[in-house]
C-alpha cells in the first residue's frame, strides 16, 4: 500500500477507532426518497420536537412514568423478547406471556415482531460484510439511524427468515395492524394525563430509547473492547449495557448468539438476564440457554493463537 493510500484509510477511518468506513452510499441527497422514508422521517422529527416540551412538562410522576413504560417495553418486550427470545430462540415462555411481552415491544415504535426479528437475523447472518443492514462500515450515522430511511437498501436484502414467525396469526395481526396500535396508546396516553404525560411518554421515551437501542448497531460495532475471537466487528460497551438492559455487551452476543445471557461475567450487568433468571427459578422461563466451556474456549483469542 502506498504512503497516500495508507493516509486515504487513515481519514476515513471513524473517530477513535480502527474501523474503516469502505464504502459509501448516499443518505440525503442523490438518492430516491420512497413514501415509507418520508413517513419513517417525519415521524421521528415528529418524536423529538415533541421531546422538546420535555423542560417545560417536568414533573416527577411524568418522569416516573415515562421510566416504568421505558423498562416495560425495552427490557421485557424488546431486549427479552423481541431479542433473545423471537430473534434467537434462547429461552421459551409459555404463549401468553411471550404475546404479552411481544405487545410490549410493539410500544417501543421499533416495528412489528416480524419486521424486527428478520432485519436482525439477517445482521447476524452477514454482519459487518456489504449485506448487513447496519453495517458502520458506511459510516456512523448510517449503522446509527441512517439506514432506518433507507428502504432501497433494505429492499435489497430478500429475507425469508422468520417463517416461525409468520406462521403465528399473532404476529400476522400485529403486522397488519401495527401502526393502529401505536396510535390507540397515544391517544390512552394523552386522554390519561393529557400534554405532559403524552411528551414524556411517547417523545421522551421514544427518543430516548430509540438512540439507546441504536447505540447498539453503532456504538457497540466501532468502540469498546473484544473479549471473543469473532469474525465482525463487535464490542462490548459497558455504557450502552447499562442503559440496554444488557444489550451492550455485544461482543458476548456475537461469540454466543443464542445465550440468553449477554453479560457472561459477573461485573457485567446484564439486567434482563436477571429478569429472565428469576422467570426461569419460578417455572416461567424454560430452555434457558447459555455458552458451554468448550465453546467460550473455543472463541478465546488464547485458543486462536494456539492452534495458529
Amino acid at each position: 500500500m502506498s504512503s497516500n493510500d495508507a493516509k486515504e484509510l487513515e481519514h476515513q477511518r471513524i473517530f477513535l477507532s480502527n474501523v474503516v468506513v469502505s464504502r459509501k452510499r448516499n443518505l440525503i441527497w442523490g438518492r430516491r426518497w420512497r413514501p415509507v422514508d418520508i413517513k419513517m422521517a417525519s415521524g421521528m422529527f415528529f418524536l423529538h420536537v415533541l421531546a422538546l416540551f420535555a423542560p417545560s412538562t417536568f414533573s416527577w410522576s411524568v418522569f416516573w412514568s415515562a421510566f416504568l413504560v421505558y423498562v416495560f417495553t425495552g427490557m421485557l418486550g424488546i431486549s427479552i423478547c423481541y431479542h433473545r427470545l423471537l430473534a434467537h430462540h434462547s429461552l421459551k415462555l409459555p404463549k401468553w406471556m411471550e404475546y404479552t411481552c411481544a405487545y410490549l415491544g410493539v410500544h417501543a415504535l421499533q416495528r412489528d415482531p416480524i419486521y424486527w426479528v428478520s432485519i436482525h437475523r439477517y445482521h447476524h447472518q452477514y454482519v459487518d460484510t456489504e449485506k448487513d443492514p447496519h453495517s458502520p462500515t458506511y459510516g456512523f450515522w448510517f449503522s446509527h439511524m441512517g439506514w432506518l430511511f433507507d428502504s432501497g437498501y433494505i429492499m435489497e436484502k430478500e429475507r425469508n427468515n422468520v417463517e416461525d414467525l409468520k406462521s403465528q396469526a399473532f404476529y400476522r395481526f400485529i403486522k397488519r395492524t401495527y401502526m393502529w396500535h401505536i396510535f390507540g396508546f397515544g391517544a390512552l396516553v394523552y386522554a390519561w394525563g393529557g400534554f405532559p404525560y403524552f411528551v414524556w411518554i411517547m417523545g421522551v421515551r421514544m427518543s430516548c430509547f430509540h438512540h439507546i437501542t441504536f447505540f447498539v448497531n453503532s456504538v457497540c460495532h466501532i468502540w469498546g473492547k473484544r473479549a471473543w475471537n469473532t469474525d465482525d466487528l463487535s464490542r462490548n460497551n459497558w455504557w450502552v449495557a447499562m442503559v440496554t438492559f444488557g444489550e451492550g455487551w455485544h461482543n458476548n452476543h456475537h461469540a454466543f448468539e443464542y445465550s440468553a445471557r449477554h453479560g457472561l461475567e459477573w461485573w457485567q450487568i446484564d439486567f434482563s438476564w436477571y429478569l429472565i433468571s428469576f422467570l426461569k427459578s419460578v417455572g416461567l422461563a424454560t430452555n434457558v440457554k447459555l455458552p458451554t466451556q468448550a465453546h467460550k474456549l473455543k472463541k478465546s483469542f488464547a485458543s486462536d493463537c494456539k492452534f495458529k
